[in-house]
């Protein structure tokens, strides 16, 4: 059965909703990936793109699932790219940041929060920060990322497991 163009994201008022209803959770799920804003915005506005060179083919229904993969498509790719970026990139010296005591030890925790959440797994760190940061429910994550319930609640535990062998007080 064909959809009639109503049921369509085609029309102005009907991916605006999408845009708006969608947009700030995939942009913190990429992000949360990346760990880089003007990245994650790019993907993001690229998917949105996406959805709307090819709104007479997207139901409303399924407009959701098609930017949450066009997004992670869109890292995956970016991230491919990087690594061979990377490979052929000359190293550079880190930058010293002098400052008081009570800030140079907030810094140095905050700096070690950062890496022990760099250091986890993706899946892991995208499925901790969408949890503990956007407060989304284990089943939202799941459908998010196309697992199981089980599956987010292992890497929750495996999460919460190294960051707390990583920092003590967490």
């Amino acid at each position: 059965m064909k959809a009639t163009n109503e049921e369509h994201v085609c029309k102005d008022e009907v991916y605006a909703s999408i845009f708006s209803n969608y947009s700030k959770t995939v942009f913190n799920y990429i992000y949360y990936k990346f760990g880089n804003e003007e990245k994650a915005y790019d993907v993001v506005q690229e998917a949105f793109i996406k959805l709307w060179e090819n709104c007479s083919k997207v139901s409303p229904e399924k407009a959701k699932s098609y930017v949450y993969t066009i997004a992670n498509n869109l890292y995956l790719n970016v991230i491919k790219a990087e690594k061979v970026r990377l490979k052929y990139a000359p190293e550079s010296n880190p930058v010293v940041n002098e400052s008081p005591d009570f800030l140079m030890e907030e810094q140095e925790y905050k700096d070690k929060l950062e890496r022990a959440l760099q250091a986890l797994p993706e899946n892991q760190r995208t499925t901790f920060l969408l949890n503990r940061i956007d407060g989304k429910k284990y089943a939202e994550i799941a459908d998010m990322e196309g697992v199981s319930v089980k599956a987010i609640e292992k890497r929750m535990h495996l999460a919460l497991k190294s960051l707390r062998e990583q920092i003590e007080g967490i």
